[in-house]
């Protein structure tokens, strides 16, 4: 076992809730304060000039605002990059004929404001791990006096000690609907498994197939999204019939969809990472998605049709992407990423490209080899073979073979993990 450093979130509870509420709340209604102040300027240059103001212009803008000080700097700054974050995250749909993306709200509720998350950077906490206390920093205007913090007295769970990480990077005031709780973004030494082969897969993100895996010995499998695109016509359905979108209802659907899709990715990515240890893949090749909504060509958006523009930009390829990476690297996996580029126009065993080879959505057919794959499982033999050249064929009968026949795992809702399609309950 081999070790490493690498940045993990430890959720603790609060044990003198009630001393610090008050002062926490005074700090989350600070940072939802300065949020709106964000949105309000970022509201008036889009309307004024056209442009989204980026996380330093929004800082400049604001520094010298009285909300900018009811928190330390740092967490000031960490709320108008966010805010940032969330315009740039909108304009990106915007600009790929998402029509049903809006740009980030205020943050209210009735006639008060929110509780919002505060982080705390190096600057802005002080860890006591014998007593197991973390002081928290006030911003100048919620101070009475100069040394005045927030004293918070903490439990993590009793696996975790966080005397034993190698350092705390950031600590979080997270208000969960009822209390608030703490969280410690750590960076910490573990054991990493040896590499349980050399052998590569190369893995293809689609809007049809979420993942098309190709292995090295010759064998595919396609993990087709039909259960998230379920929860997303039912949680739209039932958000559709609330009769404010805006409404404590409504929120609790979103939440609900989102933690859905979420659980969808933390068990794909622990399913694939699993799958290549028991085949002996020591590296995962994923094909780099960050030019997804641009045409190289024009440097236009690219146009996937009404639904497929749509289902595009509801997926989360790069959460996705970071939940594997990591999971991989716990078991001596190395993940790369390389382009994508002619990798769905290319055929993966005599490298003929032509955009009409790809028959229809779900077939490739080689006029030059008369190969026939599936389309997905043909991109992700491509994008494999980018780090690793070598052909998984044997040039027998390509037609009825691993590339046109892969095996297909569906999600079962009932056990909450991925089946083969005909073990699958649901």
């Amino acid at each position: 076992m081999a070790k490493q450093v690498v940045t993990r979130t430890y959720t603790a509870s609060i044990r003198n809730q009630k001393r610090v509420s008050d002062d926490l709340d005074s700090l989350g209604f600070s940072a939802s304060k300065l949020w709106n102040v964000g949105r309000w300027v970022c509201d008036r240059v889009w309307n004024e000039i056209g442009h989204v103001p980026g996380h330093n212009e929004l800082t400049s803008y604001l520094k010298s605002h009285e909300r900018y000080d009811d928190l330390h700097s740092q967490s000031s700054q960490r709320v108008l990059q966010e805010l940032a974050e969330a315009f740039t995250g909108w304009y990106g749909k915007r600009q790929n004929g998402d029509t049903r993306a809006n740009p980030p709200k205020y943050r209210k509720h009735g006639d008060e404001h929110p509780r919002s998350t505060v982080t705390f950077k190096a600057a802005g906490f002080k860890l006591d791990t014998k007593y197991e206390r973390v002081r928290l920093s006030k911003g100048s205007n919620l101070k009475e006096y100069w040394s005045d913090f927030i004293l918070c007295e903490y439990q993590t769970r009793l696996d975790v000690d966080l005397s034993t990480v190698e350092s705390v990077q950031q600590v979080r005031a997270v208000w969960t609907g009822d209390e608030w709780e703490l969280h410690f973004v750590c960076k910490v030494e573990i054991e990493v498994a040896e590499s349980p082969g050399e052998k590569t897969v190369g893995v293809d993100l689609g809007i049809n197939n979420f993942a098309a895996l190709a292995y090295e010995d010759g064998h595919s499998e396609l993990y087709p999204l039909n259960c998230l695109k379920q929860d997303n016509y039912y949680f739209s359905k039932k958000i559709a019939q609330c009769n404010d979108s805006d409404s404590e209802q409504a929120n609790r659907l979103h939440q609900k969809k989102s933690g859905r899709r979420t659980h969808y990715f933390h068990t794909l990515s622990k399913h694939i990472v699993e799958r290549c240890v028991e085949e002996g893949a020591g590296t995962i090749v994923v094909g780099d998605l960050s030019g997804i909504r641009e045409d190289k060509e024009n440097g236009e958006s690219k146009n996937w049709g009404k639904h497929g523009n749509l289902d595009l930009h509801s997926w989360a390829f790069d959460r996705f992407t970071s939940m594997l990476e990591y999971k991989a690297e716990m078991e001596g996996i190395t993940v790369e990423q390389v382009s994508e580029r002619d990798t769905s126009k290319s055929c993966s065993c005599c490298g003929r490209k032509r955009d009409a080879n790809r028959v229809e959505r779900g077939l490739y057919v080689c006029d030059e080899c008369d190969t026939v794959a599936n389309a997905d499982v043909n991109g992700a033999e491509n994008i494999r073979q980018k780090v690793s050249p070598s052909l998984a064929t044997d040039g027998g009968d390509r037609s009825n073979g691993w590339l046109a026949q892969p095996s297909v795992y569906l999600f079962d809702s009932e056990s909450g993990c991925f089946a083969p399609r005909e073990q699958a309950t649901s």
